[in-house]
């Protein structure tokens, strides 16, 4: 049991011995570690002339052989203690010389960009066009447009000469007479003095004998007319009409808003055009056959917007006298909300079956898919 015993303590002082020797030999491999460190750091370090060995007083010699030699010594004494110092300021050195005259040479030089002058560019009209076309307040006529600077243009109404006119710098004229023009219809026109070249678009000028505010004036254009002045008289709270069309097949168009899903109903004179419903979206349509309309008579139109029980909530009265037809044989048309080509050919062409023939004038693959603002051709006369 003793000799058991003594042996476990051996071990244990073994192991003991053990740590303490593998201690002190990592002391002293950090001890070694720290005075080479420091050694190679005392290489940069500026030496201390203080330093002498204790006991040896310093020497003054008077051979000049032994003062050259001794000097010889400091400095490459100095050069050893010193080298990387002064080889990073040999490099930063060159560096600087070759970035300032070498890398010059070859150096991109960057010019400020000055800023896009941006100018709008009006193209320049290839006839004489129409920009305004209102009555004043006075019942006077203001007609605005534009052609070449400093060209002589004339003004016709109902094909007569009312006017010749010199364009300024910027190609613009206006037209405004002294006096009001009659109540009636105009049909305005411009045409180039020179060359004789007339003006794409005509304006229609309605002058209305109850006053200024009840007058129209439209463009006349291939796409179609365009409003450019709106009487208050088409327009009764939530009903207003916004073109009537007369063709040349002697239908007769309404088109305007009123609230949804509400009927609205027209007559000319006596006679009761029909009915049409108000879409979702505001729209109306309704074409009626009224036949010939003879030009210089007047003729008195009637909108009305009933209610669910038929009772009529709003009434539009437009008095006018038909002007002389021009003969086209197209008219134009401008896609609404909620249209489609079956009303559209029922209202222009009587029959919404003809609606493959508004398809085909205007190259429309899908008859169930056209879009509001698309401008459609339609024949009156098809073929």
């Amino acid at each position: 049991m003793s000799k058991k015993m003594g042996r476990t303590k051996n071990s244990t002082d073994d192991l003991i011995d053990g740590a303490v020797a593998q201690q002190q030999d990592w002391h002293e491999r950090r001890r070694s570690f720290s005075r080479e460190f420091l050694t190679s750091l005392n290489l940069f370090a500026k030496p201390n002339p203080a330093r002498r060995v204790v006991g040896r007083p310093a020497v003054k010699s008077t051979d000049t052989k032994s003062n050259t030699t001794v000097g010889a010594a400091k400095n490459k004494s100095v050069l050893r203690e010193y080298w990387f110092p002064i080889l990073c300021a040999l490099i930063v050195i060159f560096v600087t010389i070759w970035v300032l005259f070498c890398h010059a040479t070859n150096r991109t030089v960057v010019r400020p960009v000055p800023e896009p002058i941006i100018r709008t560019v009006v193209a320049e009209p290839k006839t004489p066009m129409f920009d305004i076309v209102r009555i004043g307040d006075d019942g006077k006529i203001i007609v605005a447009g534009r052609w070449k600077p400093d060209t002589r243009v004339s003004v016709y109404t109902n094909k007569k000469l009312v006017a010749t006119l010199i364009t300024d710098n910027n190609g613009e004229f206006v037209y405004a007479p002294m006096r009001a023009w009659d109540a009636g219809n105009y049909t305005v026109y411009l045409m180039d003095v020179e060359t004789k070249l007339k003006s794409a678009d005509n304006a229609f000028i309605y002058v209305s004998e109850h006053g200024p505010e009840n007058s129209v004036s439209l463009l006349m254009t291939r796409d179609g007319s365009r409003v450019l002045q709106s009487p208050a008289m088409l327009r009764d709270g939530d009903l207003s009409v916004s073109k009537i069309d007369y063709l040349d097949n002697g239908r007769l168009v309404i088109t305007g808003d009123g609230l949804p899903r509400l009927r609205v109903s027209a007559m000319l004179n006596d006679d009761v055009l029909g009915t049409a419903r108000v879409s979702d979206y505001k729209h109306f349509g309704l074409g009626a056959d009224v036949g010939d309309l003879t030009p210089g008579d007047e003729y008195t139109l009637s909108v009305r917007m009933h209610d669910g029980d038929g009772n009529i909530i709003s009434t539009i009265t437009h008095k006018f006298v038909m002007p002389k037809m021009t003969g086209d044989d197209d008219t134009y048309y401008t896609v609404r909300r909620g249209d489609c080509l079956w009303i559209i050919a029922r209202n222009f062409m009587r029959r919404g079956i003809l609606f493959s023939v508004i398809a085909a004038r205007n190259d429309i693959q899908n008859p169930d898919l056209i879009f509001p603002k698309q401008k459609l051709n339609i024949p009156v006369q098809p073929k």
